[in-house]
Parts: C-alpha cells; sequence; structure tokens
C-alpha cells in the first residue's frame, strides 16, 4: 500500500490530496473567504480550524488515517535546510509554532500532519519535502555588498526541483549529474541553478524579476526615499513590494491573461509590461549561466504563465543560444509532494533529521 495524504495549506486556501502511489485519487482546494481568516490574529492560531478541515474532506472521501502509508506536507518557513525529504519530529512542530523564519500559513502543514500521524490507529510517518527554506547556495553566492547582509536560498523550490527531476528521467541521466537552471513562474518568480544534484544559486522573487505581484528587485536609492518618506510603515512597504507590486501596480491584476490580452489588443503599455517581465527571467537565466561557464543541459520554465506560449516564446527567443528550453507547464505542487514522499517510501531517498534552531541563531 502506497497511499498518501498531501497537505499544503496556502494564505486563502488549503489544498488537500490523496495518493496512491502515483495516481491521485482526489485533490481539493477549499478556499478561505477574509472573514473566516480574519477571525484569526495569527497564523498559529488557524491550526484547529484547519486540522478540522482536512479530517473532514478526508471522511468525505471515505478516507481513515489507518489507511494511509503516509502523510506529505509543503514545508513552512524553516531555518535553512538542505533539499529533499525531513522526516516531521517534534523540533519542527517547535520551530515552525515559535520561531519560523516569517509568518505563513505554509507553516501549519507540518504541525497538521505531524498531529494527525501523531492520532492515527496505526504508526504513520510523515514528511515535509523541498522547504522553501532549501539553501544550498555557495558561500561565494551569498555575499553581498554589505557585510551585515547575506542572500538566502529561498524561494519556489518545490515546483523547480520536481520539474529538474522530471527532465532528468524524461533524458535518462541522474538528475545528480545535471546542470539546469529552472524558472518557477507564478505569483512570483523564482530562477534556480540545479548543478549536480545540488541548488547552487538562486535568484528569488525578492531580488529579481517583477512578477504578477511582486515587485522585484528595485533600484536601491529610490526604495530608501520612498521608504524613508513618512508615508510608510514595515507592515504596508512590505505589502507594497510582495502583493501590490509588479503587475498588479500597473494594472490593479495579477493575471498575466489579462495583460496578455490587453496587449494583443492594441495597449502599449500591457505590451511593453508585459515583454520587460519576459526580458528580466532571461537577463536572470543568462547571469545564473555565466556560474556554470555557461555549461547548462536544459532551460526548465514551469508554473502556471508557462501555459502561456506567447510569454515562453519571448524567453526562449532570448535564452535558447544558451541551452535547449523545455517548458512543463503548471504548479504540479501536489503531485511533485507524493512524488517525494513515494521516493522516500521505496527506499530511493533517505529522509533527513531536522533539528530545531534557537536563540539569535535562526
Amino acid at each position: 500500500m502506497e497511499k498518501l495524504l498531501i497537505l499544503n495549506p496556502g494564505s486563502t486556501s488549503t489544498k488537500i490530496a490523496v495518493y496512491d502511489g502515483e495516481e491521485s485519487l482526489f485533490t481539493e482546494n477549499v478556499f478561505h473567504s477574509s472573514e473566516e481568516i480574519g477571525k484569526y490574529d495569527k497564523i498559529t492560531d488557524q491550526y484547529e480550524f484547519r486540522k478540522e478541515l482536512v479530517l473532514k474532506v478526508l471522511t468525505t472521501h471515505g478516507i481513515k488515517t489507518g489507511d494511509l502509508s503516509a502523510i506529505v506536507s509543503r514545508g513552512g518557513l524553516l531555518p535553512p535546510v538542505e533539499a529533499g525529504a525531513y522526516e516531521i519530529n517534534e523540533d519542527m512542530v517547535w520551530q515552525l509554532r515559535y520561531a519560523p523564519q516569517n509568518e505563513h500559513a505554509s507553516n501549519l502543514g507540518a504541525v497538521i500532519a505531524y498531529s494527525i500521524a501523531k492520532e492515527s490507529s496505526r504508526a504513520l510517518p510523515a514528511f515535509i519535502y523541498d522547504a522553501v527554506t532549501v539553501d544550498e547556495m555557495a558561500p561565494i553566492a551569498k555575499i553581498t555588498g554589505l557585510s551585515s547582509m547575506r542572500r538566502k536560498g529561498i524561494g519556489h523550490n518545490l515546483n523547480i526541483r520536481a520539474a529538474c527531476m522530471r527532465y532528468a528521467d524524461e533524458n535518462a541521466k541522474p538528475y545528480s549529474e545535471c546542470s539546469l537552471i529552472g524558472v518557477h513562474m507564478g505569483g512570483g518568480i523564482t530562477t534556480a541553478l540545479h548543478h549536480l544534484g545540488k541548488i547552487i544559486d538562486i535568484i528569488s522573487d525578492e531580488e529579481g524579476t517583477f512578477s504578477p505581484e511582486r515587485a522585484g528587485g528595485l533600484p536601491n536609492f529610490q526604495l530608501i526615499k520612498m521608504a524613508a518618506s513618512g508615508k510608510y510603515d514595515y507592515a504596508s512597504m512590505m505589502k507594497i513590494v510582495k502583493s501590490k507590486g509588479g503587475l498588479m501596480s500597473y494594472f490593479g491584476t495579477n493575471d498575466t491573461r489579462q495583460v496578455e490580452e490587453m496587449a494583443q489588443n492594441g495597449d502599449e503599455k500591457a505590451k511593453l509590461v508585459y515583454e520587460a517581465m519576459a526580458y528580466n527571467i532571461s537577463k536572470n537565466i543568462g547571469s545564473l549561466a555565466t556560474v556554470v561557464n555557461g555549461q547548462i543541459d536544459a532551460i526548465i520554465l514551469t508554473g502556471g504563465i508557462a501555459h502561456s506560449q506567447r510569454f515562453t516564446g519571448l524567453i526562449e527567443n532570448r535564452v535558447a543560444f544558451i541551452a535547449p528550453v523545455v517548458v512543463y507547464a503548471g504548479e504540479n505542487e501536489m503531485r511533485s509532494l507524493a512524488l517525494g514522499g513515494l521516493r522516500v517510501l521505496r527506499g530511493q531517498e533517505k529522509a533527513k533529521t531536522f533539528k530545531a534552531v534557537r536563540g539569535d541563531t535562526v
């Protein structure tokens, strides 16, 4: 039996699935209204609400926890970890409850998974896979222009790594022998260099191109002047750069399809900004290619925006000289989590052990 419960809590929804091997038995994406979520002061306060929701969905589909082989959750904002699987333990639950890197609904996933596993009628392992905070960057890649700051390996690791591993499988080449640049293109955009089985450099949506919602890297002097103007506090500035930037800033929408349609209908501003987003992704790809002297096997484009042939074509026209461009459209997070859990259950990968990071070292 290889029946897995897959959990992926997001800011406004909870995705729940059960897989039997590679086959999805069901996937539900339960959306939460602002009124529903607004009742809770902190993310951790949503724990009971979200856990009961998961159990209710399982009951609706006639799934008992005793029928499961494992639970696999999206990884929350842990301190830096390696890629792959980690077994959820007390240390991880403590970290996500009391000392995460930042507040996000994904922090609840492992906590809920651990609780359900412990309460199951039979011994049930629980894992996270390819957490947001995977950091395998080389030391040279972390250096910035201020001695007090370091670049962090944080981004859409789950989907990008799954796409890179899929490329390796389809080309009968071990992932550990590949050199690939993967780009996740969704609400945020992450570009990552996967070299010989490690994510050795990454351009996150904090410092890379703007996206449907993120402002991306900005001119420092202008940004400092804006932040120091007295019009904004920390929370309002973070909201601007994380959820009101990019296409939202220009057009009031985070739907790339709408902007693409505007461009096709002759809106010159939409055409310019739309093409600028692809232009900047291409520059990020070129930047990462230099890290391995241009020796890239393939460039992988994935995420929801990759459904647009026009958008991926704009990128391919600029970067195809570096390596072949392969498109795996869609986010595929639930399947990626399931495949990660299966690798552990089948003995193809060993789950790592997480140790909590307490105090000022976080």
